[in-house]
């Protein structure tokens, strides 16, 4: 064998185990490429589809009618109108109060609970909202504070979490009741004079 016959022989050997060495990096490479789609990647939602409009929800919270303390119903209702009158889904029916709900889109929670006494009339009303996010809270807050301010006028005590208005018939406590990543709001009415409720029959 001649030199050349060797050297001949040495290329081939480095050309062929190139080859292969290139074959087996695009394979590694396709199986890589071909595993990433499996991976699952969670990005955060969008505003609009973790939370709804918190305009818009609160309308859907105080109703379409203007009369009323809420939702078109005024302490010393009985509670066969509320019944009658309330498009939310009832599911709760107590001794002393009825409870409905109604769940948004985006899988917020709605509860009205209408409190009553031995008379069936209501003296007490309360909305627990059940948010998705700190922004969605902070946003209906605000919502909140400007609508019931501009119905009530200037709140008798404004502090981080609580709100408290009190305009006769109402007295209106707007609580912040998120805790950790639990978000929400607490509405509380009642009536500034609750002797004149006990004297209805």
């Amino acid at each position: 064998m001649n030199n050349f016959t060797v050297l001949r022989m040495w290329v081939v050997m480095i050309v062929v185990a190139g080859t292969w060495a290139g074959c087996r990096t695009n394979t590694s490479s396709e199986e890589e490429t071909t595993a990433t789609p499996d991976s699952v990647v969670l990005s955060d939602p969008a505003a609009p589809d973790l939370n709804s409009n918190q305009s818009e929800l609160l309308q859907t919270i105080v109703g379409n009618s203007s009369e009323g303390v809420i939702r078109g119903i005024s302490f010393g209702d009985r509670v066969s109108k509320v019944k009658a009158s309330e498009s939310f889904e009832m599911f709760e029916d107590t001794i002393d109060h009825v409870g409905f709900t109604l769940d948004t889109e985006q899988l917020e929670t709605i509860d009205v609970q209408y409190f009553y006494a031995q008379n069936k009339r209501i003296n007490k009303i309360t909305v627990d909202v059940y948010l998705n996010s700190d922004a969605a809270t902070r946003q209906l807050w605000n919502a909140s504070k400007a609508h019931f301010s501009e119905r009530y006028t200037a709140p008798l005590e404004d502090s981080p979490r609580r709100i408290v208005w009190k305009k006769a018939p109402v007295l209106l406590t707007l609580d912040n009741v998120s805790d950790g990543k639990d978000h929400g709001l607490k509405l509380t009415f009642e009536p500034t004079d609750k002797t004149v409720l006990a004297s209805i029959r």
